[in-house]
């Protein structure tokens, strides 16, 4: 299952935003209200989903600012990479457009369950990304 999360423009360079997603230290601002037990160092990060699950995770690849990807490190419930891309907002260039999607794989049943929390997280990263950069 593909999640693509909204587009948005963001005010700060493509350079900026990829030095601070490099960083688990700075995701624990940018999670959803679910997410507690939050433990982080600069390659990886565990926490809690109230309700679901333990998740541990680690960096999956970096493209020199354009593409993070997250992966879960270790035994993890459910197989997924969350993707952060990031492009130029040729209208301004002290703002860049940032999207993150999730590609999951799920079984038909867990997909329609799984379905609106992980939408709820790519929009949260990126809603909560306009409050770290106004």
């Amino acid at each position: 299952m593909n999640i693509e999360g909204k587009k948005v423009s963001i005010h700060a360079t493509q350079a900026k935003l990829f030095e601070f997603l490099t960083d688990f230290g700075n995701y624990q601002q940018l999670m959803p209200d679910q997410i507690v037990n939050w433990v982080s160092e600069k390659d990886f990060c565990s926490f809690t989903i109230k309700g679901m699950a333990d998740l541990s995770l680690e960096f999956g690849k970096k493209e020199a600012d354009a593409v993070i990807e997250l992966v879960p490190k270790g035994k993890s419930p459910v197989q997924f990479t969350l993707t952060v891309k990031l492009a130029p907002d040729h209208s301004n260039s002290e703002n860049s457009f940032v999207q993150a999607n999730v590609d999951a794989d799920l079984n038909p049943m867990l997909a329609m369950f799984a379905k609106k929390p992980l939408e709820n997280l790519a929009n949260t990263i990126t809603d909560q990304l306009n409050k770290v950069f106004p």
